[in-house]
């Protein structure tokens, strides 16, 4: 409740990492990744005679209305609408937000709670209100609360004036310039520019990234009072109290193309990593490793995230750095993970130390990324040393580096990258890497069970695109010999399915 006490208005992203919009017939509630839309943002109205209850208002000054219509006949959950302003003290405009853990469920008047949903079509991008009684559903009622800076801009009745003085203008609009996280909207203009519209997006709880922007070392220093070190073997990460230490030094990367991203790198050239290993069989935590692979994936990538005085680093999949305590194995291990338990909730926050500055004149441009340009290793387990850096690091150890280059090392499994097509076979964001995992196998039938597994959808066809024309073609028999595959999963019951069908290709 507090964020919304604090904040004039809010952006909600569901746990499919998509926002909560308001469509512009003033009705339709549903999920978009444009996040940079100005139908993501919902202003927040506080409930005078309920201290924890708030109201939230689109950009169209229609009310997130839970209804008692039915989304779908024989379904449990009810629409979730935009509606006018009839009576405002009417209980299904009224929203009461709960806590868990770092997310927030926003609860109905009768109960029941905001629900994202995922899976097929109706489901898919739709919004309902629900109480979801199936454990694989627990998390679409769980939202990350994003507060939008309007503290500059006067009243939200002013602000939302100005907003709608863009209403001609199309969404793709929006993303035509990057958002400063620490600019503001000036109140002297009587109307907004696209530059500044963008700079709604900047978050007073998340500016995290100033601390890293012009860094070119930073020590990490958990909430145990011990430091983040890359261990000797190359491959571990873990905690000790030896701050001066060359292995406590971290290389700070900026991602092309994003204001809020980083990569670290260790004192041996390697990217700290939230790895899809767990830590230990049966428990949540993930294993955070150093590693090299051949391409720059998600699994580098963290999101420092400001929590007063300190930083959360966030990785793609929502899950949080922790430095761990307790008794061993846990005792000064390092994992990823999302704390469920209020004794370790300070577990994900790290006092950052900048050891080391980039000096630059005013028209210098920040240091490019190194790009990596070898192709002898194509594996993405951090357990296998890449080729680059057994020559750059134990050449000078050794005299002799044959033994080293004579062959690469040996696969174990494969990554597979995955995106789920629409009915009509087309697939949202396929330029981006999508969701992964290792896959030791290599028939066609144990990678579809693997999937089936892991997205929960019954009735999938494991698909890849022809290099050829671009199009879908069932996979078939063996899979191929690649170390990284990307594949599409087409529904049993979709138009794609049908084709493939008449084509004589199921």
């Amino acid at each position: 409740m507090e964020v919304f006490q604090k904040a004039k208005a809010v952006k909600l992203r569901s746990h499919l990492d998509k926002y909560l919009v308001a469509d512009d017939d003033r009705k339709k509630v549903r999920q978009s990744r444009n996040g940079s839309s100005r139908r993501a943002i919902w202003f927040v109205e506080l409930v005078e005679r309920k201290s924890n209850v708030i109201r939230l208002r689109s950009c169209h000054g229609t009310y997130l209305t839970a209804t008692t219509e039915s989304f779908l006949l024989g379904m449990t959950g009810n629409k979730v609408l935009q509606t006018e302003p009839e009576m405002v003290y009417d209980l299904k405009y009224e929203w009461e937000p709960i806590t868990d853990g770092f997310q927030v469920k926003l609860k109905t008047w009768c109960s029941k709670y905001l629900r994202a949903n995922g899976g097929t079509p109706p489901w898919r991008n739709s919004v309902t209100q629900d109480d979801p009684h199936v454990t694989s559903t627990q998390n679409w009622i769980l939202w990350d609360v994003e507060a939008v800076d309007v503290s500059e801009t006067g009243s939200v009745k002013d602000f939302m004036s100005s907003v709608s003085s863009l209403s001609s203008l199309s969404d793709e609009a929006f993303d035509s310039e990057p958002a400063s996280p620490m600019s503001v909207i000036s109140t002297n203009s009587p109307r907004l520019s696209l530059k500044q519209f963008s700079h709604i997006n900047s978050n007073k709880f998340r500016s995290a990234m100033e601390l890293f922007r012009n860094a070119k070392t930073v020590r990490l220093r958990s909430h145990h009072d011990k430091y983040l070190l890359a261990e000797e073997d190359e491959e571990s990460v873990t905690q000790d109290r030896n701050g001066s230490s060359k292995n406590a030094r971290w290389t700070v990367e900026l991602v092309p193309n994003s204001d809020s991203i980083i990569r670290l790198k260790s004192c041996y050239n390697k990217y700290l990593t939230a790895s899809n290993h767990p830590f230990l069989l049966g428990m949540t935590g993930r294993k955070v490793t150093q590693s090299r692979p051949q391409r720059l994936d998600s699994s580098l990538e963290w999101e420092p995230v400001r929590n007063r005085n300190h930083v959360k680093l966030k990785t793609r999949y929502g899950n949080f750095l922790r430095g761990n305590g307790g008794l061993p194995p846990w005792r000064n291990s390092v994992t990823h993970d999302i704390p469920q338990r209020t004794a370790t909730q300070d577990w994900i926050l790290w006092h950052v130390d900048v050891l080391d500055i980039h000096v630059q004149s005013p028209g210098d441009k920040p240091p490019a990324p190194q790009t990596l340009s070898y192709s002898d290793s194509l594996d993405f387990s951090p357990r296998s040393p890449s080729l680059v850096s057994i020559i750059s690091e134990k050449f000078s150890r050794q005299q002799s580096t044959d033994s080293n280059v004579s062959s690469p090392p040996k696969v174990d499994g494969r990554t597979i990258y995955y995106h789920v097509a629409e009915e009509n076979g087309d697939v949202d964001d396929e330029t981006v890497e999508g969701y992964s995992f290792t896959f030791k196998g290599n028939g066609v039938d144990e990678l579809t069970r693997k999937l089936k597994e892991e997205t929960g959808l019954d009735g999938v066809i494991v698909c890849t695109r022809s290099p050829l024309n671009g199009k879908l073609y069932p996979l078939r028999l063996q899979l191929p010999p690649n170390a990284i595959m990307h594949v599409v999963l087409v529904l049993s019951s979709s138009e794609v399915a049908e084709e493939f069908s008449k084509q004589g290709l199921l």
